[in-house]
């Protein structure tokens, strides 16, 4: 047996342990034979261990990759078990992704630094950036040879059951034999693409990303020259206008690195691709910037959530990253160097932040249920905007925030509080007439003149609707005008009387838009509002929508559509 072949056999073999084990933990918490808190504590072990041990197996040999793979394992084991210590059921460690992103850094941005330790030191730059981009690489295309492997099976079984032969879908009934059959063949991929590294290298990969530069940049100006003229309305709308910032910015930086590569000789040799990367870093840490002013827009305006905090961590990791690369460009000279040294404290320092995540220092849901309750006790959060549920799902430190309401509810005078914890069940039923009065009251309308036609509408809804949309238009958007307005128009043509469409702001990141109409028994109707072309309204869009329609009227135009035949047999399509 070669050497090859016997590298290749224990990866494979490797990769078997690694999935019958975790079958081992998941059966285990299944069956209650270990607690919840150890088999996620477990899972997070196996995990780590086996798949640092696939990644760092190849360069640098099975034996000298698993104490290290292991060790790693063991600390992400142990932050894993701090992090579920915060809930009562372990299981609500995965309520967000927040905590499993956290340990998927500490468990794979060490990897990288490993290996370049045990080959010619932690700070070497080019073994760094090889290996990292290297893992990527080999995890894509043994996942790929992995689903190759898994399509041919089930191809195989069913061909053989053609002729009453079940033993491969037999075989497979048992839990433990796909999750084995995956790890191995996973592992045994690995070992396969790291022997094939000067076929398979990522520079081919790599240069072709360098083309991008002008694309992101390009868009990136756009945006900036843009901004100004549109207005901060669409940039501090929500989570998602600096998601996507903090998108582009995270492509920014890779496709800088990518194009100084891991020394300047390999760096990229066209003058227009280095001022492109140039002109970028000194772009990203304002892009990154306005994605911090906009979540913190947000923070002022609501307090602190898990989100909200995890996407400021994350806002604040682009704007360092883009002062680095951008002072790097302005002192000229080596900059492409002083890059390539910033990316690596930088990337040290993701992994300790990421840690803090895990631990009691940086608790994200004790910061968030103090923020809303200071927020309330100050009288920034009215009763009726206060989220329970929110509060219960923040594990312990909610449930003590919770806790806190409830005593304040057994106060005289604190009746509407104490509705809100119990969720309004002990309440007498509103009157159908006073919930009618009170939304009319509650909700704008245009034209203004319109107000009889709302009415209408309003009335023939039931009071759970009523209740809601009250609800929704009494919570005050950040310029203090109503999260609501309806717009009344005869938009169906074919039924007698108006029609109305109404936009209702539900959260800070979701505004629902529906039209309304009576139908034949009298009965309102509510149906999903689209573009004419099919396309469903953009967040942001609708938004910027429900303050434009607040100010003024919008003009009423013919759709441009026409079917062919008559009534609602006819047929039509859209564009």
């Amino acid at each position: 047996m070669t050497g090859q072949i016997a590298a290749r056999l224990n990866l494979a073999l490797a990769g078997g342990i690694g999935g019958a084990l975790l079958w081992a933990v998941f059966k285990a918490g299944e069956k209650a034979w270990i607690g919840h808190y150890p088999a996620f504590a477990l899972f997070g072990f196996v995990l780590t261990g086996f798949g640092a041990l696939l990644a760092m197996a190849g360069p640098i040999g099975l034996g000298r990759a698993a104490p290290r793979a292991f060790g790693l394992a063991v600390i992400v084991a142990g932050l894993i078990a701090l992090t579920a210590l915060r809930y009562f059921e372990a299981e609500d460690f995965l309520n967000t992704p927040m905590p499993a992103l956290a340990a998927v850094a500490v468990a794979t941005l060490p990897v990288p630094f490993l290996i370049a330790a045990a080959r010619s030191g932690w700070r070497d730059y080019p073994a760094l950036f090889l290996e990292a981009w290297s893992i990527v690489l080999r995890g894509a295309a043994a996942g790929a040879f992995t689903g190759l492997v898994w399509l041919v099976i089930f191809l195989s079984d069913q061909v053989l059951r053609i002729v009453g032969i079940d033993v491969i879908g037999k075989l497979l009934e048992h839990e433990v034999v796909p999750m084995v059959l995956t790890g191995a063949v996973f592992g045994l991929g690995m070992a396969v693409i790291y022997d094939l590294a000067e076929l398979l290298s990522p520079y081919v990969v790599l240069r072709v990303f360098r083309l991008f530069l002008p694309v992101v940049l390009a868009v990136m100006v756009v945006f900036l020259v843009a901004l100004p003229f549109r207005g901060l309305d669409g940039l501090v709308s929500g989570l998602s206008p600096a998601a996507l910032l903090l998108t582009m910015v995270a492509g920014g930086i890779a496709l800088v690195s990518i194009a100084i590569d891991q020394t300047d000789a390999e760096a990229t040799q066209s003058p227009v691709l280095r001022r492109c990367a140039q002109a970028l870093a000194l772009l990203l840490p304002v892009i990154a910037g306005l994605a911090l002013y906009a979540i913190q827009v947000r923070v002022a305006q609501y307090g602190w959530s898990p989100e909200r905090l995890f996407i400021v961590l994350v806002a604040g990791i682009g704007v360092i990253y883009g002062l680095v690369y951008a002072v790097s460009v302005l002192r000229g000279g080596n900059w492409m160097e002083r890059i390539r040294q910033g990316n690596i404290r930088v990337a040290l320092g993701i992994v300790a932040l990421a840690a803090l995540w895990l631990t009691p220092i940086l608790n994200p849901e004790r910061i968030s249920a103090q923020s809303q309750l200071a927020r309330f006790a100050a009288g920034k959060t009215p009763v009726e905007a206060l989220d329970i549920y929110a509060l219960r799902s923040w594990g312990k430190p909610g449930a003590e925030a919770v806790a806190v309401l409830e005593a304040q509810a057994k106060q005289p005078g604190q009746e509407a509080l104490a509705k809100a914890l119990e969720g309004g069940t002990s309440a007498p039923e509103p009157d159908h007439a006073a919930l009618l009065a009170a939304l009319t009251q509650a909700m704008p309308v245009q034209p203004t003149s319109a107000t009889g036609t709302r009415d209408v509408l309003l009335g023939a809804l039931e009071d759970y609707v009523l209740q809601d949309w009250q609800r929704v238009c009494e919570t005050r958007l950040a310029d203090g005008r109503p999260g609501c307005v309806m717009v009344v128009a005869d938009l169906l043509p074919s039924r007698p009387g108006e029609e109305a469409m109404l936009l209702l702001q539900r959260s800070v990141d979701y505004t629902e838009i529906q039209g309304v109409y009576l139908d034949d028994d009298g009965r309102s109707v509510t149906r999903p509002v689209t573009h004419p072309d099919g396309r469903y309204v953009d967040q942001t869009e609708a938004a910027a929508l429900l303050r434009q329609f607040q100010d003024v009227p919008p003009p009423v135009t013919p759709a441009l559509l026409n079917q062919l035949g008559t009534d609602a047999a006819g047929l039509l399509f859209l564009p």
